[in-house]
């Protein structure tokens, strides 16, 4: 065991590892980023929200900052794009820091974490699910078949147009700024990375050329997560570093193995098992929400 000292609470050191190596294994096999399971797998073990959130971000910006080395390497980094969604997701995610100190200081954070959770995992796992399931019947699914990427979008329309020439675009600012924003946002208030949402956006929206969306969203990820770690630290003191530092290891060592099993399984194999995970998870946001708890106050929350 060992005493977390900002959740306040005692936790087993193998138990941590374990999930955090889980949630890191799926994240290798599968090829998607951990926030979004790494956030709710911590408030399943108990601990608060507000912390697993705050404390997640941490374990993004380390993981990102190691993806982003290997990728400038193989100069697949649009600096100019990457530099224009991260000022948008700098006021994005001041805008979700505020946001998330307000609900914290009213008592609702909890509550507004697990519905967005309940949200997201519901409608990211059952398209897994459906994609993966589709593709074992022999089915190529409606995204696959009629999706492609459109010569001219929004992007291509709009005013303040910029040349972003690692991408070949002239595009205008207002859909990368905006964009930059949502993510932001989004990972101040839930702890994940975004990347499952940026990435096909960069692609279809931006149109960006595949070599270089990687590399651009793993930078934006970077900076975003590192200013969210530092402005959780000083508006709401919710990062806990010695859990951060057991997430690390664990997801770590995790993802490598999930990255060699990965690589000899069939990968609508693979996001069918995950989707199905998704969809379970989503149900116990909802079994949580809606049982009566056992114990009708707690401190400092008042009445649930």
């Amino acid at each position: 065991m060992i005493y977390l000292p900002i959740a306040e609470m005692p936790v087993n050191v193998l138990l941590v590892l374990l999930v955090s190596g889980a949630v890191g294994f799926m994240s290798g096999l599968v090829g998607v980023g951990g926030g979004f399971i790494m956030t709710p797998s911590l408030i399943f073990l108990g601990i608060p929200a507000p912390v697993a959130v705050a404390t997640g971000a941490s374990q993004i910006a380390a993981t990102s900052f190691s993806g982003v080395l290997s990728q400038t390497r193989r100069k697949a980094v649009d600096w100019r794009m990457g530099i224009l969604l991260s000022i948008g997701g700098m006021l994005g995610s001041a805008s979700g820091v505020w946001l998330f100190e307000r609900l914290l200081r009213i008592g609702q954070l909890d509550l507004i974490i697990s519905l967005l959770y309940l949200l997201l995992l519901a409608c990211v796992g059952g398209l897994m699910l459906a994609e993966g399931v589709a593709v074992m019947r022999g089915r190529s699914t409606p995204g696959v078949s009629i999706l492609r990427r459109p010569a001219r979008t929004i992007a291509h329309t709009l005013p303040f147009r910029m040349r972003f020439p690692r991408s070949g675009l002239y595009i205008s600012v207002i859909p990368p700024l905006g964009l930059g924003f949502i993510i932001g946002a989004l990972a101040a208030i839930m702890g994940i990375g975004g990347g499952f949402i940026l990435i096909p956006a960069m692609i279809y929206l931006l149109r960006m050329p595949t070599n270089v969306v990687i590399g651009t969203s793993l930078f934006q990820v970077l900076v975003i997560a590192s200013l969210i770690v530092v402005m959780q630290s000083t508006a709401t003191q919710t990062v806990d570093l010695v859990l951060a530092a057991l997430l690390m290891l664990g997801g770590v060592i995790g993802a490598q193995l999930g990255v060699r099993l990965g690589a000899g399984l069939k990968s609508e194999h693979l996001r069918a098992l995950l989707g199905a995970l998704l969809l379970a998870a989503s149900a116990k946001f909802l079994f949580d929400l809606v049982i009566r708890p056992v114990e009708p106050y707690v401190l400092g929350g008042g009445l649930l």
